[in-house]
């Protein structure tokens, strides 16, 4: 019951956000940029403000850490992850796919999360051994076992342009492997579109644990399996990311070995 309490709470800071989100897309924006490719705007701090201002009403002894610099950690067994914009390059473009992602872990475990999206109005969510659902009715994952019928997704790290491990390489393999490959710019919402089966497979290097928090936990939930490039236990601090309906995991995980065969 405790942990409900704690989903609810987060699923009405996202919708909160995300209609502030909605409300402005075609406002003008202040956008700021971190490094080459990677930007932030004035909506992602302010977004990031009114979750952390309502969670902390509700749960002023808790972390928190978010994606634009927010770490208030005091010792609490408790600790909110969130991404006030996930698709922050789409947003200030006004490409209308973003997402806000927010999760709560306990002890080093994910046990709540949800990820919303505005523009569809989609409310994705779960409890850790509760399962998954999609605006209040349960998902699970696709029954494709077949890579080379599956639609899969995939994004790019925004170091793409000074480092080799750049996933070209992984794209390329798959590219002639998979049915087709969506890059749609929210790590959060793809993977949630695996765990209600509209994508059959994932796979992302360098994301961040805001990036995946809410959403590895969904996708689990929903009947989906996790892994890193090398089929260890997925971690939200991992630096790869490979989530899956669990049917075709490992045909995956034979493509992503090609490039890692190629180095050596």
């Amino acid at each position: 019951m405790e942990t409900e309490i704690y989903l609810e709470a987060a699923i009405e800071a996202a919708r909160e956000a995300g209609h502030m989100l909605r409300e402005n897309l075609d406002a003008s924006r202040e956008i700021i940029y971190k490094g080459e490719v990677d930007l932030v705007t004035n909506f992602d701090n302010r977004s990031q403000q009114m979750i952390y201002d309502r969670l902390a009403n509700n749960f002023p002894d808790h972390d928190f850490v978010a994606e634009e610099g927010l770490n208030h950690e005091k010792g609490s067994a408790y600790r909110w992850i969130f991404d006030p914009l996930d698709g922050t390059t789409n947003y200030a473009h006004r490409f209308p796919f973003f997402s806000v992602s927010i999760a709560l872990e306990f002890n080093g475990q994910i046990i709540c999360g949800t990820v919303y999206d505005p523009i569809r109005d989609e409310t994705f969510s779960g409890t850790r051994g509760n399962g998954a659902f999609l605006n209040g009715k349960r998902i699970k994952v696709s029954a494709l076992d077949d890579l080379d019928k599956s639609l899969l997704a995939t994004g790019f790290p925004y170091d793409l342009r000074e480092s080799e491990e750049n996933n070209i390489a992984h794209f390329n393999h798959f590219v002639t492997r998979a049915q087709a490959i969506r890059r749609c710019g929210s790590a959060a919402l793809d993977l949630c579109y695996v765990a209600c089966g509209r994508f059959d497979g994932f796979w992302e290097l360098k994301l961040k644990p805001w990036d995946v928090a809410a959403a590895s936990l969904i996708v689990q939930e929903a009947g989906g399996h996790l892994s890193d490039f090398k089929n260890n236990d997925f971690s939200i601090y991992s630096q790869e990311t490979l989530g899956t309906n669990g049917l075709i995991h490992h045909q995956m995980l034979d493509v992503l070995w090609m490039a890692i065969r190629e180095e050596d």
